[in-house]
């Protein structure tokens, strides 16, 4: 008797960080995943190597998700080598603040095109090709609740990303594929701790209520949540996962 066949799941920006948590996590619940990344190739093969070394399957797949046409292809690749795809997790993105006067177009253009634009590719392709019953989870930032000086152009291109996953859930009517987003408080990357001194750090860690910052694996769980079978009612939503910090 044949078993069930295994589901599929693309992380975007998946060779470090929340992306590389995620994608850990989401093979342990025996999905086949995807790694992409845009540049850093031995960070994501040697996630592929620690993910097969402890039984799980996956591949990895670069793609720049600003450029359509390599978004196409890695959802080419993953229908060739898997079958299909049926959970897209966008999760690449890119931060540089500064204040809206201070902003030039060069830090506009770039955060638009991976965050937004970039996003928006997959969500495009995703909506095409995922296999009925699927899942899509963005990852948003709670930034978009916050509202800090500074982060205008990039919370900007967040809350853009929330309002797509609102639409698409409706769009999507019919086909038993939920669109759902994680909106994550301050985490401790190796991308948000470098440079910053530690009494920031601390202070950051003070604001939630439950006085820490949040791990990659945390915002892991809340994604493992959405696109597992105990998240199936969910849709349409943005989860802040932050400690409470907003």
């Amino acid at each position: 008797m044949k078993g069930k066949p295994q589901k599929v799941a693309i992380v975007t920006g998946a060779s470090g960080g929340i992306g590389s948590a995620i994608a850990e996590r989401l093979a342990q619940d025996g999905f086949t995943v995807v790694v992409n990344y845009a540049g850093n190739a031995a960070a994501a093969e040697a996630l592929v190597a620690r993910i097969q070394a402890g039984g799980g399957q996956a591949a990895a797949a670069e793609a720049d998700i600003s450029d359509p046409a390599a978004v196409r292809r890695m959802f080419d690749s993953a229908q060739a080598g898997f079958g299909g795809v049926d959970v897209l997790v966008n999760n690449a993105g890119v931060m540089t603040l500064a204040s809206i006067a201070d902003s030039d177009d060069a830090l506009f253009d770039r955060q638009v095109a991976i965050n937004l634009k970039g996003s928006f590719n997959t969500l495009r392709e995703a909506a095409r090709r995922l296999r009925d019953g699927g899942r899509i989870v963005n990852l948003s930032s709670s930034v978009v609740g916050l509202l800090q000086p500074t982060y205008g152009v990039y919370a900007a291109t967040k809350a853009a990303l929330e309002a797509m996953t609102s639409v698409l859930a409706k769009e999507l009517r019919g086909r038993n594929i939920t669109v759902n987003a994680i909106a994550p408080g301050p985490t401790a990357t190796k991308l948000f701790l470098d440079g910053k001194p530690q009494d920031a750090i601390d202070r950051l860690a003070k604001l939630a209520p439950l006085e820490r910052l949040g791990r990659p694996e945390d915002i892991a769980h809340a994604v493992a949540f959405l696109a597992g079978p105990d998240g199936g009612w969910i849709n349409g939503q943005t989860l802040r996962a932050n400690g409470g910090i907003i």
